[in-house]
């Protein structure tokens, strides 16, 4: 049953939470959490995003695509070829058409793009009743960012006794009205890390979201990289400017 719950919870994850008629209530500002890679010195702590990646592999990809992402794109998160090639390797992924004009299906490679659940958005809507939506820039797309969706993952609880649930509705502290379509998708234990790592709801929550933010915005660090060297370019620069001036400047009478 808890794998069934899971798959059903996978498939709705994060943009397909429509809210059940129901008590119109006033979700709580998502506590702030400590990202690494925010403030202008942040970067993404790589160990998380990796383990994220297998929170999303093993879990949400059974319902939702990431149409921006190739799996040579992990190297971003510090994977290896030998990895990415594996990882690629493990899925089955569309390869044109046969010499009969059928399609046909092979084992990924790392130019591949990352392998959708379905084949598209309506035979998705067909097997789950809603579409799940593509988690590529789910991070950039919820107001509040990663503090949202860690709130969401994290706001599953019982109702309280006064609280009327929907019939198909699941209480969430964080999500307005507290009614959500989406069964809860992490439990805590639903991925083991290599790493020992610890694997209970906030752990995933937390990795998997570092991982979307990632996947949201592969290039943050580089950008603020270039952005601090012409910084400091320009104040060198600036120092240098006003040297010279006052070299040139020093033997005029005032």
């Amino acid at each position: 049953m808890r794998a069934v719950a899971s798959y059903v919870a996978a498939a709705l994850l994060l943009g397909s939470m429509a809210a059940v008629p129901g008590q119109a209530q006033e979700a709580p500002t998502p506590p702030h959490q400590e990202w690494s890679w925010q403030g202008l010195f942040g970067t993404y702590n790589l160990a998380d995003a990796q383990r994220g990646f297998q929170v999303y592999k093993d879990v949400c990809s059974t319902c939702h695509s990431m149409n921006d992402l190739h799996y040579r794109d992990l190297a971003g998160i510090g994977l290896s070829e030998d990895q990415i090639k594996a990882i690629a390797a493990s899925v089955t992924v569309p390869q044109g058409l046969d010499d009969q004009g059928n399609p046909k299906d092979g084992p990924g490679q790392p130019a591949s793009m990352f392998r959708a659940p379905f084949a598209n958005p309506e035979a998705a809507k067909a097997a789950l009743k809603v579409a799940p939506p593509d988690l590529s820039n789910i991070i950039n797309a919820r107001e509040g960012g990663p503090d949202y969706v860690y709130a969401i993952l994290n706001g599953f609880s019982n109702p309280p006794p006064d609280f009327k649930l929907a019939e198909g509705s699941n209480y969430n502290e964080y999500f307005p009205g507290h009614q959500i379509a989406m069964p809860q998708p992490l439990h805590g234990g639903d991925v083991t890390f290599a790493d020992g790592a610890p694997n209970s709801i906030s752990a995933e929550a937390h990795d998997v979201v570092t991982f979307l933010a990632w996947a949201a915005d592969p290039n943050m660090v580089q950008r603020k990289q270039i952005g601090w060297r012409v910084v400091l370019f320009l104040v060198v620069m600036a120092g240098l400017t006003y040297a010279v001036k006052r070299k040139v400047w020093s033997d005029v009478e005032h």
